[in-house]
């Protein structure tokens, strides 16, 4: 309501305003100045709320600059500001109603060549001793994956870079618009990262063009290096190569050097499963081959041989023809004298039949379904059976009688 108030004054003439009010019109201005700004820190100090308040100094002339960085963005960047040290802030002018003028700092680098390299060994270094960037640890990229998250900037040619290398294997994309480069692009990153843990993806993939150490230094940071190390599924890093490797790039399970590289990591499986079910296609085509040609191979010899079996019947039934008008005469005598054979060999075996026998008169005892030949076959008491022409008797032996 202050603000509208004071808005709806403002142009007027002769208006008073109290120091409040001015500063609170001042701030609505100081507020669209967003900066970034180099000098050296010549105090630094962490409140007891965690906040930092330090000065900035400018190497040239020693002109001042009062600053603060709010505890939670002091904390991402893991810079601990020292008396002495150049840094760069970005961030706006601000008037505070108590403590009057000062700078707050939304992100905080160090400047120069030199500062960053020895902040990136000694992060190396101590990171290193942690072991995130142990190859053990490091994941396999599953095979024949899908759904890809993917952060990366829509601004430039790297998103187009990656999509049309993708091949089509039913890539499913999830993608986040994140800056990549510049420390305020820190807190854009670790947000969506953080996103994706809660996401149904296969594999993370982090991408930007390739560029200088300085524009690469977003990727040094140790918030981010631990959330992509921790992170659930295996991360891919497409964020180009330095003579240092972004210390992102050395925790990530796979590093590429462009979103190209990136592109044809996540298409090697399926290539190769696409190229072995070409060679088993072709086996396959080439086995049946194999046997088409044989079997037309045997279909020909098959032929040629049914040929000459035709050519071999047509020679034997003329054989067979001339052979029966020659033998036909001496056929019919033989045919007579094996009628008289077998009619010789019918009377003997009739004569012989055990059941003319049995007509006459005789029988066949048997016992257990032996032939009781001999009195020694059978004893008292034993059932036997009696065969006659007509029939069976059931008998028991009451007593045995041996011819003397």
């Amino acid at each position: 309501m202050e603000n509208n108030n004071l808005k709806s004054n403002i142009g007027a003439n002769n208006i008073i305003f109290s120091v409040s009010e001015f500063i609170t019109l001042l701030n609505i201005g100081l507020n669209k100045s967003q900066v970034k700004m180099i000098g050296e820190v010549s105090e630094a100090k962490v409140n007891s709320s965690g906040h930092v308040y330090f000065v900035l100094k400018d190497k040239k002339d020693g002109s001042v600059m009062n600053c603060a960085i709010w505890k939670h963005r002091y904390a991402i960047y893991g810079i601990k500001l020292k008396e002495g040290m150049e840094i760069i802030v970005f961030g706006r002018p601000n008037i505070h109603k108590t403590y009057g003028f000062s700078f707050i700092a939304e992100t905080v680098e160090l400047a120069g060549e030199g500062a960053l390299k020895k902040e990136y060994e000694r992060l190396k270094k101590k990171l290193t001793e942690e072991g995130l960037f142990a190859e053990e640890r490091k994941r396999l990229i599953p095979k024949y994956c899908r759904k890809v998250g993917l952060i990366t900037s829509k601004q430039g040619a790297v998103l187009g870079d990656f999509l049309s290398n993708l091949g089509k294997y039913g890539f499913q994309i999830k993608m986040i618009d994140s800056r990549v480069e510049g420390q305020e692009a820190v807190t854009e990153l670790l947000r969506s990262i953080k996103t994706f843990k809660n996401q149904d993806i296969d594999v993370l993939a982090i991408i930007r063009g390739g560029g200088s150490a300085e524009s690469l230094e977003v990727f040094n940071n140790e918030l981010l290096v631990r959330e992509v190390a921790s992170f659930p599924v295996p991360v891919i890093a497409g964020i180009g190569h330095d003579k240092d490797e972004p210390l992102v790039a050395l925790a990530a399970d796979a590093s590429e050097s462009t979103p190209t590289a990136i592109a044809n990591l996540l298409n090697e499986s399926w290539q190769e499963a696409f190229l072995r079910l070409e060679r088993y296609e072709r086996g396959i085509l080439g086995y049946f081959e194999g046997i088409f040609e044989k079997y037309r191979s045997a279909e020909s010899s098959l032929m040629i041989s049914f040929g000459n079996f035709k050519n071999a019947l047509l020679n034997v039934k003329i054989d067979l023809r001339n052979s029966v008008n020659k033998s036909f005469s001496g056929f019919k005598t033989l045919l007579f004298r094996v009628a008289e054979q077998l009619e010789y060999a019918e009377k003997n075996v009739n004569s012989h039949n055990p059941e003319r026998q049995l007509a006459l008169g005789y029988s066949i005892t048997r016992f257990n379904g032996r032939i009781i030949r001999t009195v020694k076959n059978t004893r008292i008491g034993d059932n036997i059976d009696i065969q006659v022409f007509d029939g069976k008797i059931n008998s028991e032996v009451k007593s045995l009688n041996k011819n003397i």
